[in-house]
């Protein structure tokens, strides 16, 4: 009986040991494809139409970045300064006098400058306002319509007085108040519509602003440091 027990064991390993495959560390050999001439022209089309593709970006690349870079250095060259508006001068005579109100005055001086090589500015009416803490006491109209050639300078000459300058006992009083203190702020405003000429070209009407604040002394004369001083130009 043992032995029987002993055969029949040895029977089953080997059994078992058949019916489990034997690993040979050998892979089996890879089959071989063969395309067909088909084949192989589709893919030559494909990488031929993928090379046009690529080659017709780049020529639009290169186009699209030559005509900015001209754009750009054709925008530098005539791209529009704005006007420089330059206080020159402005005074109150007889500020120093008590009832100065009842004959008040105030003169000034104003330059535009067109700094610009190539562009022009068409003006329409040129107005101007002076402002006392932000209240309007005197309005003018100083030009008429005109054309400013480039790199030109344009004078703007005003006086108010009378029914163009409101200034009564209160305000007057107000002025040597200030004086006291060395020096009167007043504020010089500048407007008027003007377009950008290019050639042949006209811009889009802008309404332009500069403002200058000025400063007169205890003679109602300009004080050195706000003449010949450049005004904020602003459009709206």
């Amino acid at each position: 009986m043992p032995g029987k027990l002993l055969f029949t064991d040895i029977s089953l390993e080997m059994n078992n040991f058949e019916r489990f495959p034997v690993r040979t560390g050998q892979e089996p050999p890879a089959i071989k494809r063969h395309h067909t001439p088909r084949y192989y022209a589709h893919r030559v089309r494909e990488s031929l139409t993928t090379r046009v593709s690529k080659l017709i970006c780049a020529i639009f690349l290169i186009i699209l970045l030559v005509v900015g870079i001209v754009f750009f250095i054709l925008w530098l060259s005539l791209r529009p300064h704005r006007p420089r508006i330059f206080i020159q001068d402005f005074s109150v005579p007889g500020l120093g006098q008590p009832n100065g109100f009842e004959n008040a005055l105030i003169t000034f001086n104003v330059t535009a400058r067109n700094s610009n090589q190539h562009i022009g500015f068409h003006y329409d009416n040129v107005e101007g306002s002076v402002y006392y803490k932000d209240q309007r006491i005197g309005y003018i109209p100083l030009l008429d319509p005109f054309y400013q050639e480039p790199k030109n300078t344009t004078i703007m000459y005003g006086v108010l007085s009378g029914a163009t300058l409101t200034v009564n006992s209160q305000r007057w009083m107000e002025f040597l108040n200030d004086r006291t203190q060395g020096t009167v702020i007043f504020r010089l405003d500048i407007t008027s519509n003007i377009q950008f000429k290019v050639s042949t070209w006209d811009s889009k009407r802008h309404r332009m602003h500069a403002s200058c604040a000025v400063g007169v002394g205890t003679d109602g004369s300009i004080l050195a440091s706000y003449r010949n001083k450049r005004c904020p130009v602003y459009f709206t």
